[in-house]
């Protein structure tokens, strides 16, 4: 009786520990978002002062013309820089989080491999069938989460992969423009 209540609150811990861990990821994640978002106001502020500076000492409508398109170039570099460091915030996060899911995948895999033996070997004769169908499960289970791995990781690729693919597009339109 003590050895599975030391297991339950060790099982316990690991969960409290896990869950601390995906809060830690997500504020972190939060806190540079955050921060992103205030650099990026603050610079979007002053380019349009320095902007609004420059229209207003043009001498003539040709001129204010030459410097509403001289500040399109900046405005989307700087848009395109933000998306992208706002994707690879989301990126790093989506990964630190994967990477905590197969941690505690992993665990249980462990626990469940060491639960399925014990019950296997104290089980009554006769209830073969059920241990090889609750295996079974459990490989079944097992393999899928492999698979779903496998997607994510390959939808991530393709994600990242069309972004830096519109990031080079945009960025050459915004060339040719200028």
């Amino acid at each position: 009786m003590t050895a599975h209540t030391e297991k339950f609150a060790a099982a316990n811990n690991a969960t409290v520990d896990s869950l601390l861990s995906v809060a830690n990821t997500a504020l972190a994640s939060a806190e540079r978002i955050a921060s992103l978002n205030l650099d990026t106001a603050r610079s979007v502020l002053e380019d349009s002062v320095s902007g609004v500076k420059a229209l207003l000492a043009a001498k003539d409508p040709k001129e204010a013309l030459a410097v509403q398109t001289s500040l399109a170039q900046p405005a989307v570099e700087k848009a395109v820089a933000y998306a992208r460091s706002l994707y690879e915030i989301s990126t790093e996060s989506q990964q630190e989080f994967a990477k905590l899911i197969q941690a505690q995948f992993g665990d249980f895999q462990k626990t469940m491999t060491s639960l399925i033996e014990q019950t296997t070997k104290s089980a009554p004769v006769g209830s073969e069938g059920a241990m090889a169908a609750m295996q079974q499960a459990f490989n079944t289970a097992t393999s899928a989460f492999g698979n779903m791995n496998t997607m994510a990781k390959q939808v991530v690729e393709s994600a990242q992969a069309n972004v830096a693919s519109a990031t080079q597009a945009v960025t050459a339109t915004a060339k040719k423009a200028k």
